[in-house]
């Protein structure tokens, strides 16, 4: 699942920027004979994510590294925990190891703050999603971290499914006439979800029919008009509902409470802080 084509690709070129050059500190001190062990410690809570990708790191720059979890992926860790143990050459463990921990910090801190957004809502019916705000090259790791931490994807790509925002809305003259040419062009099998920024937009998005409705900045007793206004005009299924913009965690409960389906943050990846996490190593493996 975490390993692919595109991952090989970034773990090549996060190597190859920090290996350039060589490695003037460890190559002058340690040759290939020496052998070092080494624990990875969980210096803050964290939900424990990217291990295969720690792995893999580890065995692009030596295959001969062992790496041994106690936690698994997933897993609530508290500070203070060993992680891993891992043992190899001292040099090929030295190289890899900002690199690896890279990878493994932010992941680990993307599914850490999902884990507490998703938590705020268990039990509601409301679920967290992610957004397009990823790091760059990131996407499909930073979005399946959100899923280990309890969350779910919002589109992958602007392929993936339709979102008529403010600008599109300008440019094709209102929300009716942007409907209507999408619905013209794209496939059965996608949704079409248009932004809104009032109960006048909803009605439009709504009399357009749009399968999702955004609810773009607006306050918390505004989406909940708009939850009511959503049930009484639609025919059929209501159209999910989704709010966005201003997210927090202290908001959850209240938007959850004002009937949104969906919450979506790109605080989740785009300003993550990435988890805590040190390699220690020591003398001899």
């Amino acid at each position: 699942m975490w390993i692919t084509p595109h991952t090989w690709q970034l773990i090549d070129l996060a190597l190859s920027e920090d290996l350039l050059a060589g490695d003037a500190t460890t190559d002058a001190i340690f040759t290939d004979a020496d052998r070092t062990s080494g624990e990875l410690l969980a210096k803050s809570p964290l939900v424990l994510c990217g291990a295969q990708i720690f792995d893999a790191v580890m065995h692009r720059v030596d295959p001969r590294i062992e790496v041994r979890w106690a936690a698994s992926e997933g897993q609530r860790v508290a500070p203070g925990t060993i992680m891993a143990s891992m043992s190899g050459p001292t040099t090929s463990i030295l190289k890899a190891e900002r690199t690896a921990l890279n990878f493994l910090q932010r992941l680990s801190g993307i599914a850490t703050a999902t884990r507490c957004y998703a938590e705020a809502l268990e039990g509601t019916g409301t679920t967290i999603v992610d957004t397009r705000k990823t790091l760059p090259g990131w996407r499909a790791l930073d979005k399946m971290a959100v899923v280990v931490g309890g969350g779910r994807n919002h589109r992958f790509n602007l392929g993936s499914g339709v979102m008529i925002k403010d600008n599109h809305i300008a440019a094709a003259g209102s929300i009716t006439a942007a409907v209507e040419r999408v619905r013209a062009q794209i496939a059965h099998t996608l949704k079409i979800e248009v932004e809104v920024t009032s109960l006048a937009e909803l009605d439009e998005a709504i009399a357009a029919g749009a399968d999702i409705i955004l609810l773009d900045n607006m306050t918390t007793a505004q989406m909940a008009a708009c939850v009511d206004r959503n049930k009484a005009l639609a025919v059929g299924r209501p159209a999910l509902l989704e709010a966005s913009g201003g997210i927090t965690l202290e908001r959850l409960a209240e938007l959850a409470a004002a009937g949104v389906d969906l919450i979506s943050s790109g605080a989740l990846t785009h300003s993550v802080t990435a988890a805590d996490i040190s390699l220690n190593l020591k003398a001899g493996a």
